[in-house]
């Protein structure tokens, strides 16, 4: 069965959001890899420091995008940002007590499980928009299913709104 093209529109931005969940996913995994390495006898804590850094800035950059991207599918952990944030260096990390170190490892795990019940709910979505079956999604420019264009709002929707 072919799609229409709102049909296929709604799988190509689902599609996006896909994606970037998953890189996302992915970046987070590597954040915890980079931490975990850190104590390892033998480790290059320069590098590892260097690659730290790296993976953060592109967290808080990809987060952002994310976050505004999937609007009401969003449903990452609030607390993600201030593990990324008080991780300022894996020196710092491991500086703590070990209690703190394994409280920021919790922290870490339960943004982890959010971010795959996230990506979870965006390819089950996807699978039954590529089925045909009608997806809501709120498209990028939306606000509340009406179209924002900077203009205002139209006669239409104003009769919309005050109907609604």
């Amino acid at each position: 069965m072919a799609l229409s093209k709102k049909q296929q529109k709604v799988v190509d931005v689902l599609n996006k959001r896909v994606e970037l969940c998953r890189e996302f996913l992915n970046d987070w995994l590597l954040f915890n890899q980079i931490i975990n390495a850190y104590p390892s006898p033998g480790a290059n804590k320069a590098q590892l420091e260097n690659q730290f850094l790296k993976i953060k800035s592109k967290i808080a950059r990809t987060h952002k995008v994310l976050k505004e991207m999937l609007m009401e599918d969003y449903q990452i952990d609030s607390n993600l940002m201030n593990i990324v944030s008080a991780a300022t260096s894996l020196e710092a990390i491991y500086s703590q007590s070990e209690v703190s170190v394994k409280k920021m490892q919790q922290e870490w795990h339960r943004a982890f499980i959010s971010i795959n019940e996230t990506l979870g709910l965006l390819e089950d979505k996807k699978a039954r928009a590529e089925a045909g079956e009608k997806v809501n999604i709120m498209m990028p420019g939306e606000v509340g299913g009406l179209m924002a264009t900077g203009k205002g709002l139209s006669d239409n929707q104003k009769t919309l709104l005050i109907i609604a």
